[in-house]
């Protein structure tokens, strides 16, 4: 795979193998480039982004998973939703995120998942598991699954600031009534009409 279709699948990527994390972490500050902020800028709505790194550390945890900390600043473009003005703000979002080793697709084999009864040989019952394994993927305070052995910091960036986005974002000061003396037209009010009349009849 190129460069560039990489970009285009994952508009931010900068892969990191577990197997490189040493026992005691490891430091890393990465930047987005031109054409990554500008990918990242489409998904995201926004009119420009101009700036887009973080200062990370990633750290062991756990049987083979890590965790990552740390925090990105942006600078970005958006439309005010209220005088549709464009303006420029500064996003700094905290980042923590847990990350394991996939569990297995399947079971093992019941002989390998139970101990033996001493005595007979056999392997007892399996109890009925009572927790869906989709209700435990969908727990908020489960890690993220580390996929063939690497964490994409790149991508985790990038989604932590699409978290941080406002979907309504205001220009500060910026407020409707603002905005209707301005130049907008006002909604005309329903008793406009009678006021009017009764205007003209006390001149007559």
């Amino acid at each position: 795979m190129t460069r560039d279709q990489d970009v285009d699948e994952v508009p931010f990527s900068r892969p990191l193998a577990a197997a490189d994390v040493p026992e005691n972490g490891l430091d890393v500050s990465i930047a987005a480039e031109a054409g990554e902020r500008a990918a990242l800028a489409r998904a995201d709505g926004l009119n420009a982004l101009s700036r887009l790194e973080a200062d990370l550390h990633v750290a062991r945890e756990g049987a083979g998973g890590l965790r990552v900390t740390g925090e990105l600043r942006a600078d970005i473009r958006q439309t005010c939703v209220v005088s549709l003005e464009e303006f420029d703000a500064t996003v700094v979002e905290p980042i923590d995120l847990r990350f394991a080793p996939p569990a297995p697709v399947e079971d093992a084999p019941r002989g390998d998942r139970h101990w033996r009864d001493r005595r007979t040989g056999s392997a007892p019952e399996p109890k009925e598991e009572k927790t869906s394994r989709h209700i435990v993927a969908l727990d908020d305070d489960a890690p993220d699954p580390l996929i063939e052995g690497r964490v994409d910091l790149g991508s985790v960036v990038a989604e932590f600031l699409a978290l941080a986005l406002d979907p309504y974002p205001r220009k500060p000061g910026a407020s409707f009534a603002e905005s209707a003396a301005a130049g907008e037209p006002e909604t005309a009010s329903p008793f406009a009409g009678l006021r009017d009349a009764l205007e003209k009849g006390r001149e007559n």
